[in-house]
């Protein structure tokens, strides 16, 4: 398996989390300004890794 593949499936799995963890924060929010802040960094960070994840595992060539 090719590291940069290996790479985009690890950043995809950390954006899967990142927004996972953004629901469960947005589900639980008091309307803070710490929980929106925190919404606010791991939905984008969720969204950063995602797509960049997405984007090497769709580009890279399977060069076996």
């Amino acid at each position: 398996m090719n590291v940069k593949r290996l790479f985009g499936t690890i950043l995809t799995i950390l954006g899967i989390i990142g927004l996972i963890y953004a629901a469960v924060v947005f589900a639980n929010t008091g309307g803070g300004v710490r929980d929106i802040k925190a919404l606010t960094i791991y939905g984008i960070l969720g969204i950063v890794f995602f797509i960049a994840g997405i984007g090497l595992v769709k580009t890279t060539k399977d060069e076996s």
